[in-house]
């Protein structure tokens, strides 16, 4: 299971919350579950990357890396990942769809998550959040581009036809871990 969003929609919360009440569960993230991600993660986070297709092939290292040490060996557990193919292929804007599809299916061995979480903010909540916090480099890109993103993480959620939970993340924690932990175990 993957929970989506952009910065600041809650997934390191609910994540927390989980981990409670699912403490035998692998949880991850991307970029940044494994060591190589960590490396990768902080690459694209702190340097001047020129090239668009350099950042994107970081982003699917860091992937395939994560989906062989990470999940294939878990397998038989819950995984819960922060983030994962579906914002990978929505982050990628100057890239065709189905080129994104493609490459993230050949990370992936052709194996797609069984659901997706997805916490999707308003224009004016994203804008109230953000101004409550420093920004890393992609926060820093505005809220017009995270809005940009978010329509396409739902797009991306639509066109693979996944298996998807879509909350307002300006809910009640509370209500939003409870659908949450129904859609887990429906």
């Amino acid at each position: 299971m993957i929970i989506e969003g952009v910065d600041t929609c809650g997934k390191s919360t609910q994540i927390e919350l989980l981990k409670q009440r699912y403490p035998q569960a692998v949880f991850t993230k991307e970029p940044g579950g494994t060591s190589l991600g960590v490396e990768i993660r902080s690459l694209v986070l702190d340097r001047d990357i020129k090239s668009k297709t350099a950042e994107l092939f970081l982003f699917l290292a860091d992937r395939a890396e994560h989906f062989a040490q990470i999940v294939i060996p878990n397998l038989d557990k819950l995984i819960i990942s922060d983030r994962g193919f579906v914002s990978g292929i929505s982050y990628a804007l100057s890239f065709e769809l189905d080129i994104l599809k493609s490459l993230n299916k050949m990370a992936l061995e052709n194996h797609l998550p069984d659901k997706i979480i997805f916490l999707k903010l308003s224009k004016e909540e994203l804008t109230k959040r953000l101004s409550a916090k420093s920004h890393d480099k992609i926060e820093s890109r505005g809220v017009e581009y995270l809005m940009n993103i978010q329509q396409r993480i739902e797009m991306v959620i639509g066109e693979l036809g996944l298996n998807a939970l879509i909350l307002n993340a300006s809910d009640e924690i509370i209500d939003i871990n409870n659908k949450i932990i129904n859609f887990l175990e429906e």
